[in-house]
């Protein structure tokens, strides 16, 4: 299996073999892609401003837990939108898609808090956002996490190549929508387990058909993320949904991370009612 790791620096592209290491695995990790204080900054809104207390609910696990989340559709111009439109995730994102305009699908915080966050079943994106119109899996995520994230605490699982398997059939099971279990344990016997451990300012890219899990965390230590989903706009969903339809993205310089002093206002972002997902059972009271 092509090596599917790289170590970010200014100059990082996506070049013919990292794209061919996306296609292989249906995933790259790029390490330390941003910086202490750029990560700081992200913190400055998670921590700090009362986007979780305002917009956060949670997805039941079936096993007594929960997995926090906040969802928005549109960047905005906070520090976290900031992140989404910044040169690096957006072409980077964009050349391992094929190189076709994309835009900002959504995005997502993800709280599991020590001892109480809950897991978040097997699954593909894919098993989600084929019901939202998107014609063909042609989506990819960008996963940055805030604090370690590691076998302790609930880090990511994933299938290395297993978005090759095609959309595989999904149930729902409490909360969520978990993939066919039989075929998973199947898959796994040809692509085994790889436990993601990921640093602050670490980012995992991964095809929407890749299968993944994350236990739930068990542990002292939380485990917050930034998630952002962005879609190819020859893709655009055939009907309108929860998640936006094409709109255009407005790419930024990577230095206006660190410049940005927006933490608290979210104009524009458009929040996530999870009473309009049809595909979830959320807990508002989370």
């Amino acid at each position: 299996m092509t090596e599917s790791e790289y170590t970010y620096t200014d100059s990082f592209k996506v070049t013919d073999d990292i794209k061919q290491a996306f296609d292989d695995n249906g995933y790259i990790m790029i390490r330390k892609m941003f910086d202490e204080e750029e990560i700081n900054q992200m913190k400055k809104v998670l921590e700090d401003s009362d986007m979780a207390q305002k917009y956060g609910y949670g997805l039941p696990d079936g096993q007594g837990k929960q997995a926090g989340l906040v969802i928005w559709s549109h960047p905005g111009d906070d520090v976290t939108g900031i992140v989404s439109r910044s040169e690096k995730v957006v072409d980077t994102c964009q050349e391992l898609l094929g190189g076709g305009e994309i835009y900002h699908y959504h995005a997502k915080f993800v709280r599991k808090d020590a001892y109480t966050g809950g897991s978040f079943l097997w699954h593909q994106d894919y098993g989600y956002w084929y019901k939202n119109g998107n014609l063909f899996p042609d989506l990819l995520t960008i996963f940055i996490p805030v604090d370690i994230s590691d076998q302790t605490n609930g880090c990511l699982q994933i299938l290395p190549g297993s978005h090759k398997c095609g959309r595989i059939d999904h149930f729902p099971v409490a909360g969520q929508n978990q993939c066919d279990l039989e075929r998973v344990k199947q898959i796994i016997e040809r692509h085994p387990i790889k436990h993601v451990e990921m640093d602050p300012g670490d980012a995992l890219i991964f095809h929407s058909n890749v299968i993944h899990t994350s236990a739930p965390n068990n542990s002292p230590n939380r485990r917050w993320a930034l998630l952002y989903s962005y879609n190819l706009r020859s893709n655009d969903p055939v009907f309108k949904h929860h998640h936006p339809n094409y709109t255009p993205l407005e790419k930024v310089p990577n230095s206006a991370i660190k410049e940005c002093r927006n933490y608290i206002d979210f104009t524009g972002k458009d929040f996530l009612d999870p009473s309009v997902d049809k595909t979830v059972k959320a807990d508002k009271g989370q």
